[in-house]
């Protein structure tokens, strides 16, 4: 532990180089004599301070003494448990989300995103390792909200911050009226179920229609009456689908590595505001994910593995939506120096309903 420092001046005497002499016959540690008016001065620890004021009356000497706060000074910050206690508070919390705020120009857009993430426990005190990725986050906030198109995030240390960005607002345009309409099939199949939101059925549900055939008529009967309202809506069906197809041998694509966390110290006299909760950034976390390129050749043997997952979500990037494909059949595949190419079939179930005007005689 470091000695407390004492500064000790002696009064004008011919007996100091005898109480010096019987200090150091003590073994006490002196440094710094020097004399000034003639006053002599001497610096000494706790154990020399006791010495001196033993002697002085032997000596006829008359002492003052002032402890020197200074030399305490940064080996004794250091070696204290409140310089302990002051790092390792800050070390401990900044593995914790210490700040959550949403900033939106519209009170109710934040009061929702903030109920989110209460729901989500993406909330103040949460240990970081638990706090999702930021993907997971935006899906979460945009859940059932249309009125945001995108949701930035900025992180600094233990603070986060939400910033909703609200879609643009389009003026609503005068929508031209159609008209009215029946709804025939597009293609052939067997009918599974029915959306219609104006209109009377015409096809029965599992039946099979034909393309072209009348499923849903916009033509009401009333008595004796004739009223033309059109219809609207889906009809859903399962049918076969020949797909011909043609793709390179070699496929580039890019895949996720794993997730890096580096870990960054940030000292804590080198900022101001270090008992600013929000700023305790003693040290930050930062996210980095690798993406490597990969080549894949493909080659016989591969069309359950390789060959029909492609075309399936090529497909059905093609189709809308609500469409799913139940079953799938290869007739038939070849290869050649560059280019895969062959055909297969789709057992599939989507809308199948189309427009057609009613034609009203006029």
């Amino acid at each position: 532990m470091e000695q407390r420092k004492y500064e000790v001046r002696i009064s004008p005497s011919d007996n100091i180089p005898a109480f010096f002499m019987k200090l150091r016959a003590n073994r006490v540690t002196i440094s710094s004599i020097n004399m000034h008016d003639g006053y002599t001065y001497f610096t000494t620890d706790r154990k020399g301070l006791k010495q001196a004021r033993k002697y002085r009356r032997r000596y006829q000497l008359k002492l003052k003494i002032n402890p020197l706060l200074e030399d305490a000074g940064f080996a004794r910050v250091m070696g204290s448990y409140r310089f302990l206690i002051l790092l390792v508070i800050p070390f401990i919390c900044s593995f914790f989300l210490w700040s959550v705020t949403v900033e939106s120009e519209m009170p109710e857009v934040a009061e929702r995103i903030e109920k989110k993430l209460e729901k989500a426990s993406i909330l103040p005190f949460r240990p970081l390792a638990k706090i999702p990725d930021e993907t997971a986050i935006r899906q979460h906030l945009m859940q059932d909200e249309p009125s945001l198109s995108w949701v930035y995030f900025q992180r600094s240390g233990t603070t986060l911050t939400v910033i909703p960005m609200l879609s643009p607002s389009l003026e609503k345009k005068v929508e031209k009226k159609e008209k009215p309409s029946d709804l025939i099939a597009k293609t052939g199949g067997v009918i599974t179920s029915f959306a219609l939101t104006k209109g009377e059925r015409v096809a029965r549900l599992f039946s099979t229609v034909k393309k072209g055939e009348l499923i849903a008529t916009g033509t009401l009967e009333q008595g004796e009456d004739t009223v033309v309202v059109g219809a609207e809506g889906k009809v859903f069906a399962d049918y076969w689908i020949e797909y011909q197809f043609s793709i390179p041998k070699e496929i580039q694509y890019k895949v996720q590595g794993d997730e890096e966390i580096r870990f960054l110290f940030n000292a804590p006299w080198k900022g101001k505001g270090l008992f600013n909760r929000e700023n305790w950034n003693i040290i930050e976390t930062e996210r980095v994910v690798q993406e490597a390129g990969m080549t894949i050749t493909i080659q016989e043997g591969m069309e359950e593995s390789y060959i029909i997952p492609l075309l399936k979500m090529k497909l059905l990037r093609q189709v809308g939506p609500e469409a799913t494909i139940k079953e799938e059949k290869l007739l038939h595949v070849s290869y050649d120096d560059d280019k895969v190419k062959g055909t297969i079939l789709f057992f599939m179930n989507d809308n199948i309903a189309i427009k057609r005007p009613i034609n009203q005689g006029d």
